[in-house]
């Protein structure tokens, strides 16, 4: 074979495979737990073949060689994004049939690396950084480490950043102050089989009957633990989504920072970190529930007047778990004679008027023209029934009193 002949060769290779023609050019060392591996463990006898063995496009065939069944990485939420792609179906593919393409596919997981690090040669167990890369912003796991969202406008952006991004600092979860990690309660066995924990709160806890809470039946056997012991939660009631197209630059100036999304500049009208409303959760439980999303659509393309402006696209709220548990709770009150942490408030207690802004809602309180998804909101009957007070709930509130207070059994006799 002439040496012309072998380097069209090596030049061919060189294009179709970047990774083949680095490998021929140069030994690759491989660092970490796979260090004493050879190049045909995880890439096969042609590497050529599977120039990247840990992608979605081989469903990672060269990691479950050896890491039998982690393929099924790729068949859960964090990859499909199934109820991603259902929530746009049901709201922004009336007015952009390419939203979800064009704006989300930023957090998918197509490769075992996404998690893991490096460049295939160098992979390393997951840290919480790499969870929190993503399950961040309005994505429930931020919080965990006492760190909300702020509010859009430019002099809210200060203070220390985390992830690169400056956050609101709030009280943490007590698992974060023990030093617990993501992976102590979401283990890559469950995230396999798309479960969203491997643990949950009784696995570890046995609620004590003494706690005044604890004793009363119907919270035990109707309430997640985490509707009374999430301390906050990051709400965002408002989401406007301005369709800029080519007027990018005009949004500079007029909103001081560029489209956070492509065509789009998205800015929430309010931003809460305080006690979430309750609601039932698909299991007919109760449990905290916030906006996912209140979504506002305006087309801002055209050279005149803006072609459709502040169009309710949906009013949806979701149960969640909010990561910022903590060992006290609320008061009985908060629970039991709070009408709009039902979304049942009253018209005399409102305080904003987004009726009189022409946003398609009497109240972002209200129930009316609003869906929850996968639960159902508490209805003005179930409400009357928590708010009753018997004689047990008097028992049980004046007993709550006098452990926050330190008094003894002799306490009402004084």
């Amino acid at each position: 074979m002439s040496w012309t002949l072998v380097l069209s060769v090596l030049i061919l290779l060189c294009s179709e495979f970047p990774s083949t023609a680095v490998a021929a050019s140069r030994p690759v060392q491989l660092e970490g737990v796979h260090g004493n591996l050879a190049c045909s463990d995880c890439h096969g006898a042609d590497v050529a073949l599977t120039p990247r063995p840990s992608s979605l496009a081989v469903r990672a065939s060269g990691c479950t060689s050896c890491h039998q069944g982690y393929d099924h990485i790729f068949d859960q939420a964090m990859t499909t994004r199934q109820a991603e792609q259902e929530f746009v179906d049901r709201t922004f593919s009336s007015v952009d049939t390419d939203f979800y393409a064009n704006n989300c596919t930023s957090c998918h997981v197509s490769d075992c690396l996404d998690c893991h690090g490096g460049n295939g040669h160098k992979i390393a167990s997951a840290t919480q950084d790499e969870c929190l890369s993503c399950h961040k912003g309005y994505f429930v796991g931020r919080e965990y480490l006492g760190r909300a969202p702020r509010e859009d406008h430019p002099r809210y952006k200060r203070g220390p950043k985390h992830l690169g991004e400056q956050a609101l600092k709030m009280l943490p979860d007590v698992h974060a102050e023990l030093e617990m990690e993501c992976k102590d309660c979401h283990s890559m066995k469950s995230l396999i089989a798309g479960q969203k924990a491997s643990k949950n709160c009784v696995d570890c806890h046995q609620p004590d009957t003494a706690v005044v809470e604890h004793s009363i039946a119907a919270h035990m056997d109707k309430m997640e633990c985490y509707s009374c012991h999430s301390a906050w939660a990051a709400q965002e009631y408002g989401s406007f989504y301005l369709r800029l197209g080519d007027n990018n630059r005009e949004a500079e100036k007029a909103f001081k920072t560029p489209p956070l999304k492509g065509e789009y500049l998205v800015r929430t009208y309010l931003r809460k970190q305080d006690s979430p409303a309750l609601g039932l959760n698909a299991q007919g439980r109760y449990s905290p529930i916030r906006p996912q999303y209140i979504t506002y659509y305006s087309d801002l393309r055209g050279e005149g007047a803006p072609e459709v402006e502040n169009r309710l696209l949906n009013a949806e709220w979701k149960a969640f778990f909010p990561h910022t548990i903590r060992a006290g709770t609320v008061m009985c009150d908060s629970c039991h004679d709070d009408r709009r942490r039902y979304l049942l408030e009253a018209e005399e207690d409102r305080l904003y008027r987004i009726d009189l802004d022409g946003l398609g809602l009497s109240s972002f309180w209200d129930q009316q023209g609003q869906t929850i998804h996968q639960g159902s909101f508490v209805s003005p009957e179930q409400f009357l029934q928590i708010k009753k007070k018997d004689s047990d709930y008097t028992k049980a509130y004046i007993k709550r009193w006098k452990s926050l207070l330190g008094h003894d059994e002799n306490f009402l006799k004084e």
